[in-house]
């Protein structure tokens, strides 16, 4: 029996688990849903971890009651240890780091962590260095951390027992899903999960109903659209009703208003009014819809009102039980306990590094022309040429300065933005410093970071020795020169947690967050 794939695994985002390995946790729920209703207790006991040793431990940043809740019995299920950490009184809200506080908690016999945060992306921080603090102190299972909610960004277990409804009231049948996203689309991060989570779907048409002040980021929609998701927009349920291919699966979310300022709080009746289900729109619904809400439903303002839960609609309270079961053998998984038999029929591939720095021919010892009226040719040094081609000159002027700084590009020389022979009217930067030394290696992948599509010219008596075009690496971190600018991520710098930021290119000119996911632009990241 090979090892098992699981065990000791987290669950940051969604995407931290393969199709193949949701689909086998899936199949193991729809198990343990039938044994439960069998009331097989001996075989109920092959899903228990069954060991008042293992330690589960729930810290809930964050007020929550169905999903700390859910943990909870799902854990008693389990008969583990579990454990909760009283935040009031933790040493988290007297400045005692992350780090610090969940290394001190592994080291007291404990093995999971569900964690949820009004931080992003501090599961991924966590695992990261959970596995660091196992490394050093011999520990031959790592921590797992499960992100049960990071303020906007992901919600992957609601995201699970979402898809595993979903999956039931389509019989199985994977091969396409019309869902409709109804609500507060710009904070709601259980539908942030579904842009990577319906892949489990083979054909998926999603339409998103939202007035534009609650709109999914658009970075999100970019994403879906990538992926092959067929997406419509709709700025109310009443325009939604109004055109005739309506999604047989409507999931609804809680409009956050509060977190939106007094301009949004001012208008909150009418967004909530485009957003919540009435009663004279019964006779418009299609058979067989059904309505999904991750939970809860807000008392006063519930956007689908009580009315509705005798009716075949409802299909949010069988959602919410089978949140329970989808935990029960999740912490199965991470626990070893389960996923000994699982197969996995597609591999990922090893990912290569692709090269992002390309050595081109500088010409046979030519000389370095002028680069301005007055401008003596350059003998010994560098320069840097193209930089942000094609940019406005206010744009390519600051960035410039961005560079100087990043680089420390002090001392003589000079920088001038001119326009490109090719293609005359294209403004380029350049940065040329006589008697500069060649950067070594890692001061080029620097510079590759900041200024893509640049080329470095370096410069020997009077010629240019060696002439590099640069990329955008696919990877950008270790540099504290930079930092992600969402205000709520775990390595934003306001929050003092020692985190450098980590980034992963998305396209020529775009990275993520590895934390938090924020998309930026090459030039926003650098301090």
């Amino acid at each position: 029996m090979g090892k098992n794939r699981f065990k000791g695994r987290s669950l940051t985002v969604i995407a931290d688990f393969s199709l193949e390995e949701r689909l086998y946790l899936f199949e193991k729920t729809r198990e343990l849903k039938a044994l439960l209703k069998e009331k097989n207790k001996e075989k109920l006991e092959a899903f228990r971890i069954n060991n008042g040793d293992f330690g589960v431990y729930e810290v809930f940043l964050e007020s929550s009651t169905r999903t700390k809740e859910s943990f909870k019995n799902a854990s008693e299920f389990h008969r583990v240890k579990l454990s909760n950490l009283d935040v009031s009184a933790s040493s988290i809200n007297k400045k005692e780091s992350y780090a610090d506080t969940f290394n001190t908690l592994s080291g007291y016999d404990n093995s999971v962590f569900i964690v949820r945060s009004r931080l992003e992306g501090v599961c991924r921080w966590l695992e990261k260095n959970g596995r660091e603090f196992a490394g050093r102190n011999g520990m031959d299972v790592p921590p797992s951390f499960i992100n049960a909610g990071d303020g906007k960004h992901e919600h992957p277990t609601q995201e699970l027992l979402d898809e595993f409804t979903f999956l039931e009231k389509l019989n199985g049948d994977r091969s396409s899903i019309h869902i409709a996203l109804i609500g507060d689309l710009f904070h709601g991060r259980t539908v942030h999960s579904k842009v990577q989570g319906l892949n489990v779907f083979n054909s998926v048409s999603v339409d998103l109903v939202a007035p534009p002040q609650l709109a999914l980021p658009d970075h999100y929609q970019k994403e879906m659209e990538a992926k092959g998701y067929k997406v419509r927009v709709f700025g109310s349920i009443e325009e939604y009703l109004g055109q005739k291919e309506i999604a047989g699966i409507w999931y609804f979310t809680r409009p956050q208003l509060e977190r939106m300022g007094d301009d949004i709080l001012k208008i909150a009746d009418s967004l909530r009014a485009r957003i919540t289900f009435k009663r004279e729109y019964m006779d418009r619904i299609p058979s067989g819809t059904v309505f999904y809400h991750p939970l809860p439903r807000h008392k006063e303002h519930p956007t689908i009102p009580a009315f509705l839960d005798s009716t075949s609609l409802n299909g949010w309270e069988e959602q919410s039980m089978n949140g329970k079961l989808v935990r029960i053998v999740l912490l199965g998984l991470v626990s070893g306990k389960l996923g000994d038999d699982f197969k996995a029929e597609f591999e990922k591939p090893e990912e290569k590094e692709e090269p992002f720095i390309e050595e081109i021919q500088a010409g046979s010892g030519r000389t370095p022309k002028r680069y301005s009226e007055g401008v003596n040719p350059i003998t010994n040094g560098i320069v840097i040429d193209h930089i942000c081609r094609g940019d406005d000159e206010k744009e390519i002027r600051e960035h410039m300065s961005r560079i100087i700084r990043v680089m420390k590009l002090f001392g003589k020389g000079g920088e001038w933005i001119s326009s490109s022979k090719e293609k005359p009217g294209t403004m380029k930067g350049i940065i040329f410093r006589p008697g500069a030394e060649a950067p070594d290696e890692s001061t080029i992948k620097r510079l590759a970071a900041i200024a893509p599509g640049a080329t470095l010219n370096v410069i020997g008596n009077g010629k240019i020795v060696k002439k590099l075009r640069l990329s955008l690496p696919p990877r950008v971190y270790n540099l504290e020169s930079m930092s992600c600018k969402n205000p709520d991520c775990i390595s934003h710098p306001s929050h003092k947690e020692n985190v450098l930021p980590e980034f992963t290119r998305i396209s020529e000119d775009t990275l993520k967050c590895d934390y938090c996911e924020k998309v930026h632009t090459f030039r926003e990241v650098w301090n």
